[in-house]
């Protein structure tokens, strides 16, 4: 008989060592690839993180920066409070206080609210000019004179983009969000903000005829302060739905077009 042959010892597997994957991918180890990236869930993940980004990168648009809705109402209240006051109290001294001291009280209650500050502070500025017309005329009509006027240049301004072709609405809208002016290639949504500028030309011209006409007749005293309040937010709300209709509608348009022409070019 042979001599017995001891059995071999089985050899041990070597370690397993990490293998570097594809790029994008996480190491190899014990024969199981990480996902990350194309390969798992986690690309939908980072596709998450980056609209976030991207929402935290989106500049403010112009009602944002305007302070919100409540930015525009909180703008009128100096103005209600001198009407009120000099109605009630034919103080012209009164009046202009009191409309200080509402400004004052507005700026601080955004302040503690953690609003934006840049429209109570334009408010107060505002309404301090207004004012000191007012005491340097020595009549209250003269709180009023400043607003007219400025509505007149506004609406020469809107009125003189249109007539360019650079509608301002349009170009400040996309100068605001970061879009270019890529816009005055559409034809469609050129006439919309054609038409949404020519609401705010039509509600600065208003403004300006009737209180100008106002402020140089017996009425001013009676009637000028309330007309000024009823042309003031309802009439900006009203060109604001003016405008957001007309530039809905316009996008509409111009997207059906650029669908249009896509599907046009698909077969060639």
């Amino acid at each position: 008989m042979g001599r017995p042959v001891a059995p071999r010892r089985a050899r041990p597997d070597p370690p397993t060592a990490p293998v570097a994957g594809r790029a994008g991918t996480a190491p190899v180890r014990d024969g199981r690839v990480g996902r990350h990236g194309s390969d798992g869930g986690s690309g939908a993940e980072d596709e998450a993180d980056g609209s976030a980004e991207a929402a935290e990168e989106r500049a403010p648009t112009l009602l944002e920066q305007m302070g919100g809705v409540t930015g525009v109402i909180s703008s009128a209240v100096p103005v209600i409070v001198f009407v009120v006051v000099q109605a009630i109290f034919h103080a012209l001294v009164a009046s202009i206080i009191a409309a200080v001291v509402s400004a004052v009280a507005v700026a601080v209650y955004r302040l503690v609210r953690g609003e934006k500050l840049q429209p109570a502070f334009s408010g107060l500025f505002g309404v301090a000019v207004c004012a000191f017309i007012a005491w340097r005329t020595g009549q209250a009509k003269g709180f009023f004179l400043l607003g007219i006027w400025t509505s007149l240049l506004y609406g020469g301004v809107f009125l003189i983009s249109m007539i360019v072709r650079w509608p301002l609405v349009g170009t400040l809208w996309h100068l605001v969000n970061g879009d270019g002016q890529g816009w005055r290639r559409s034809a469609y949504l050129r006439r919309g903000y054609d038409i949404a500028t020519l609401a705010w030309v039509v509600v600065f011209g208003a403004r300006f005829v009737v209180q100008r006409w106002l402020y140089d007749s017996a009425y001013a005293d009676t009637w000028l302060g309330w007309v000024r309040l009823a042309m003031g937010v309802p009439l900006a709300v009203l060109a604001a739905a003016v405008t957001v209709w007309a530039i809905r509608r316009a996008t509409a348009e111009a997207k059906a077009e650029e669908e249009a022409a896509q599907g046009d070019a698909a077969p060639a």
